[in-house]
């Protein structure tokens, strides 16, 4: 079974305004962005009904996830200079 697709808001803000476009249906659009057509209207009745509150997604915060990833980058440089300081230590040893 395969996994289920998510969109940024972002994608599905952008898909309903492309759909509003004079000319354009919501078929020819979604089938350029390699979607179900059903789901822009789904998208649109959830905008229409929550407004700015709508696609609140399910994952953490951006900014939640720039912190883990920073602490994640401050330990690795640590270790790395740990392991730079240990090879000089040993390498000044063989001579």
């Amino acid at each position: 079974m395969p996994k289920r697709r998510s969109y940024s808001t972002e994608f599905k803000l952008e898909a309903i305004e492309m759909a509003k476009q004079p000319g354009v249906t919501k078929t020819q659009i979604a089938k350029d962005l390699g979607i179900n057509p059903n789901m822009i209207g789904r998208w649109e009745k959830e905008l229409a009904e929550s407004g700015s509150n709508a696609f609140p997604g399910q994952g953490k915060s951006r900014d939640e996830e720039v912190t883990a990833l920073k602490r994640e980058l401050a330990s690795a440089k640590k270790e790395l200079s740990f392991l730079r300081e240990a090879a000089a230590y040993f390498a000044k040893g063989r001579k």
